[in-house]
């Protein structure tokens, strides 16, 4: 039996550059308050394409070193650091998020985004508390995810894992903050939205017109379509029982 492809490989098969729940607009958001500056030491956790990376090494000149789990993914991000000339800057590294190969307290930030859903409460929690412990003191978490609107609502969750082939767990707001205060950090923020992953405004802004004309062309192939009607239409629900929420998440001096 063939084995399903899970939604965000689809989506960059398709032409999808911006993997994000919430697009560039909660990308946006975590990077106005990470204080970022040429100094600053950046962990990228599941760094996939290393699309986040690339704009903060061209943006504030930083040190980033990005990890990923899937050696495809990291060739993907390798290829792109290189066609911008961004070596010296971008590290990759292949490492799991739950047992991270670095020493205490030496990033000032860590990002991490759509990649908590994915796994695990515990598992969950065994990431968020390695993103503590290798953040330096006043360091900042800053992560985006997948957000319930209510607080059970197992329906949702099944469509979610059905449409895009991964055994996801999102959080409500309250439990996406619990989460991350219990492995130890003093204070959070946040914001939460409609998904724009899929929503026409979203990814026109995420992707420019050719870009987004690109992803729609292939979508409306024959063998892409059914799985791109689904995705379309789970991500555009107008009960909006998913959204995203971007978190920053402050580690005490």
């Amino acid at each position: 039996m063939k084995k399903e492809e899970v939604g965000h490989n689809f989506l960059a098969r398709l032409g999808k550059t911006r993997l994000r729940p919430g697009g560039r607009r909660a990308t946006e958001w975590l990077i106005e308050h990470g204080n970022f500056n040429s100094d600053s030491q950046v962990l990228e956790v599941a760094c996939n394409m290393a699309t986040t990376a690339i704009g903060l090494a061209k943006q504030y000149g930083c040190q980033i070193t990005a990890v990923d789990l899937d050696e495809q993914a990291l060739s993907k991000a390798e290829a792109n650091i290189q066609r911008h000339g961004l070596q010296d800057k971008i590290h990759l590294q292949r490492a799991n998020a739950t047992k991270l190969p670095f020493d205490d307290n030496c990033f000032d930030v860590v990002i991490n985004e759509a990649m908590l859903t994915m796994l695990p409460l515990e598992a969950k929690r065994k990431a968020v508390s390695e993103y503590f412990r290798v953040l330096k003191p006043g360091g900042v978490l800053l992560t985006h995810d997948v957000m319930l609107t209510r607080d059970d609502d197992p329906e949702i969750i099944q469509a979610l894992r059905h449409a895009i082939n991964i055994t996801v767990t999102p959080l409500s707001q309250a439990n996406w903050q619990k989460l991350f205060l219990e492995c130890g950090f003093s204070r959070c923020e946040s914001i939460h939205d409609r998904m724009t992953l899929l929503s026409p405004i979203g990814m026109i802004y995420d992707e420019g017109i050719g870009g987004t004309f690109n992803i729609v062309r292939n979508a409306l192939k024959p063998q892409n379509f059914p799985t791109f009607k689904k995705m379309f239409k789970l991500f555009n629900d107008p009960q909006q029982r998913l959204n995203f929420i971007a978190v920053c998440s402050y580690k005490a001096e």
